[in-house]
């Protein structure tokens, strides 16, 4: 796949990814949030709970299941981010957690969407 098809998938995910969220009551408050720590896809609220959600869409299983992309060395990297993001907006005290969105496409069809609450923890 082209790098191209490759952001295009990956955008189309995390757009059903918030919409999934939202459907179930989340309330979106960043998407695509950059810091120098790295990046996350979305950062919620599920309550009173801050939620750092990686999303990982695949065309296929060539390459393994979704959510087999979150290593450990991704969750770090989220992880640290995360602490960036809680420590900028004075959010230290509040609890969090992190989730992964895993979403299978077939053609232009959402096929699944899996979401993995708690997926790892820091």
């Amino acid at each position: 796949m082209a790098p191209d098809d490759r952001q295009r998938l990956g955008k189309e995910g995390e757009r059903a990814a918030v919409e999934f969220l939202r459907a179930r009551q989340f309330l979106v408050r960043e998407v695509n949030f950059r810091c120098p720590p790295g990046e996350i896809d979305i950062i919620a609220e599920d309550g009173e709970v801050v939620v750092f959600v990686e999303v990982k869409t695949r065309s296929s299983e060539s390459f393994g299941l979704p959510e087999e992309a979150v290593h450990y060395h991704k969750q770090q990297k989220i992880i640290r981010a995360a602490a960036y993001y809680l420590q900028k907006h004075g959010l230290h005290d509040r609890d969090c957690r992190f989730d992964v969105i895993s979403i299978m496409v077939r053609g232009s069809q959402i096929e699944k969407i899996d979401h993995i609450v708690d997926a790892f923890s820091a």
